[in-house]
């Protein structure tokens, strides 16, 4: 009840209650709703459960209003409670290729503001997700500062699932036509794939997973030979490197820190990515750490793989290698 009424107020409504023994209790709220007229068609289609939110907001109530909210009609959502712990969240989901498409940013908050957080969203991971800044209060004095920082819209607390719906699809939208270029896709069949797996039974079905795309795919039993036939290869012989972290002689942690070691330009370049049943934050900060360009936990869903492989060499085609 303390949080109904905190978020009643927050509408500037009023909650009451009569209540008589042995009939029951009525809860009656009251609050102001602004009139709207037909909503807007828009080019963007959205369902809300393809939607990966991250809210950030350090008000626990305002947190645990909006997930309910979002929650309610199918929206999956992290939260966290500062810019600090916001840009760790991204910086992990996005190793595991599961990068958020929608952060919601409170903009009044004590260690990073919420423009200040997407600023630096921004210049960490460019401009793929939509970020929208929530605030009680009016915006008009910072909204083109906001927009500067590339902040994509603003919108007003609290929550209403179907401002969230509007604002994304307009904010989608207008990246759309802003943008007007798709992502360039990678031909995977052709590549070749180092894979460092110590379990046959494991090898051979990824073997075949990835043949079937027409990959060609060397094989080492555990890390040592991985990077055996990585420092006997030509260079740029190998578009990736598919690693296993637990591998007997030298796991994937160490010949990744190895590879990445060796005096030859394409072992900077060349996408490395883990592939391990270990799936904590703690695993994904040790793979980063190596090294590593991804994360992916097992069993590994095969489109989830060659998305990752497409992303990962595009970027080692562009030199901007890295997690």
């Amino acid at each position: 009840m303390a949080l109904t009424k905190n978020i009643v107020e927050m509408m500037n409504g009023h909650i009451s209650v009569e209540s008589e023994r042995g009939v029951g209790t009525t809860f009656t709220v009251d609050v102001t709703l602004k009139h709207t007229s037909g909503g807007r068609q828009f080019d963007v289609d959205i369902r809300p459960q393809d939607i990966k939110v991250l809210l950030v907001d350090d008000d626990e109530v305002a947190r645990q209003h909006a997930q309910i909210v979002l929650d309610e009609i199918g929206i999956a959502s992290d939260i966290c409670s500062s810019g600090a712990e916001a840009l760790e969240k991204i910086r992990l989901n996005h190793a595991r290729h599961e990068d958020y498409n929608l952060i919601l940013v409170d903009l009044k908050m004590p260690d990073k503001d919420g423009i200040e957080v997407t600023r630096m969203i921004r210049k960490l991971h460019g401009n793929d997700a939509t970020v929208i800044i929530l605030t009680a209060y009016n915006w008009a004095d910072i909204e083109e500062t906001g927009f500067q920082a590339g902040v994509d819209s603003f919108m007003s607390k609290p929550l209403f699932a179907s401002n969230v719906l509007h604002e994304f699809q307009q904010a989608l939208q207008h990246k759309r036509q802003s943008t007007g270029t798709k992502t360039e896709k990678v031909d995977l069949s052709g590549k070749r794939i180092l894979l460092a797996e110590d379990m046959m039974i494991n090898a051979e079905i990824m073997k075949q997973i990835l043949v079937m795309r027409g990959l060609e795919v060397d094989h080492a039993e555990n890390g040592r030979q991985a990077l055996e036939a990585f420092e006997a290869s030509e260079e740029g012989y190998y578009d990736a490197v598919l690693m296993d972290i637990r591998m007997p002689e030298m796991d994937g942690l160490e010949a990744t820190k190895r590879i990445r070691a060796l005096d030859r330009w394409d072992a900077t370049q060349v996408p490395i990515i883990a592939m391990t049943a270990n799936a904590f934050d703690d695993d994904v900060q040790r793979s980063l750490q190596a090294g590593m360009d991804a994360h992916l936990s097992k069993p590994v869903e095969p489109e989830h793989l060659f998305d990752t492989l497409e992303v990962c060499i595009r970027r080692a085609r562009q030199g901007g290698g890295g997690a």
